[in-house]
């Protein structure tokens, strides 16, 4: 059933696309063949983040086809997350799944998802059991990244997931009004809190392409997650200093032993040593606080988290005149909003 472009949608579809036209057709196919199937008003918003190749032009051709698809263009490359939170704050629906366009998450699991939250879950995510076509170096390294960031925040944050959740407006609404730039959104929506269930699967290899994430990306993200949910590192930083000082006043009195015993050159290499570690133990905790602070300097700027060029709706009239609905975001700002032609 193709739902009424006027209609209010029950559910929301948002998925960020960068660079996926080899695998956003499929996405497109198995997505719609899934929300079809459920009888439900429902809306995809597809969300380009400045992509390279012709996943824009892809979007716009499928959705002169279809009154269901949002499709948004950013300004600029913004990064997963500003694409994801970019997208999630044009759509309508009253639940809204997130997923990413490479089909490693699969879009028929919804109806199972749907399920859970109607036992009055507010957010059902999905748990990875299996990752397949990824390497091992990548499994274990995202493997320790949970277990090290599950012991340095105080919000519990489940391991083997991803940004792959089914969530109700009413999360959305909170999530939407959280204004910090550097997101972590799977731990913005653990901190959020309510009824939060997991639904365990086995992540399929991607589609087609290669993975946006790649190690550069991986350690952003984890940094990002790690100050935005935890200090601790700041506190390590002066854990660190204190054993600086311990280790460097031992030194000196293994140094000065050693001179006594006769030993003149020890007294020297010890103090060099001291001075290597107190120095690098200094550096690596201005390193820690200035990842703070450049943070806070970023937020206190205020600037829009991401700006989008356009938001095509189309939407068939009587007389099949394709128009175009481009309402502004609530947390982006559209700069252009001209109608393509039909």
């Amino acid at each position: 059933m193709a739902t009424p472009a006027t209609a209010t949608p029950v559910l929301s579809i948002v998925a960020p696309c960068y660079n996926e036209e080899e695998s956003l057709p499929e996405f497109y196919r198995r997505t719609t063949k899934t929300c079809v199937a459920l009888n439900l008003p429902y809306e995809i918003v597809l969300v380009n983040d400045g992509s390279r190749d012709r996943t824009w032009e892809l979007m716009q051709a499928l959705a002169r086809l279809d009154p269901c698809l949002v499709c948004v263009n950013l300004s600029r490359n913004h990064g997963h997350q500003l694409a994801l939170s970019a997208g999630l704050s044009v759509c309508r629906g009253e639940r809204i799944l997130v997923i990413d366009a490479d089909l490693q998450d699969p879009p028929e699991l919804l109806p199972e998802m749907l399920r859970v939250m109607d036992d009055g879950i507010d957010v059902v995510y999905g748990q990875r059991r299996r990752r397949a076509g990824e390497s091992l170096f990548k499994r274990a390294s995202a493997a320790l990244f949970y277990r090290v960031l599950g012991q340095l925040t105080s919000v519990p944050i489940p391991a083997d997931t991803g940004d792959f959740r089914l969530m109700s407006r009413r999360v959305l609404d909170i999530l939407l009004n959280m204004p910090e730039r550097h997101r972590f959104i799977r731990g913005m929506v653990s901190w959020i809190g309510f009824r939060q269930e997991p639904l365990h699967y086995d992540r399929d290899p991607r589609y087609a392409g290669e993975t946006k994430y790649p190690l550069r990306k991986m350690w952003n993200l984890g940094v990002d997650a790690v100050t935005a949910f935890s200090v601790k590192p700041l506190q390590a930083a002066g854990v660190l200093g204190l054993l600086s000082i311990l280790g460097g006043v031992g030194l000196l009195l293994a140094t000065l032993i050693t001179w006594v015993a006769g030993g003149e050159g020890a007294l020297w290499l010890g103090l060099f040593a001291f001075l290597a570690v107190l120095g690098g133990v200094q550096l690596l905790g201005l390193g820690i606080v200035g990842e703070y602070l450049g943070r806070l300097h970023e937020n206190s700027r205020q600037r829009p988290l991401f700006l989008i060029e356009s938001i095509r709706r189309f939407v068939p009239s009587a007389s099949e005149h394709v128009g175009i609905d481009a309402s502004p975001a609530s947390v982006g700002e559209p700069i252009n909003n001209d109608p393509i032609a039909a």
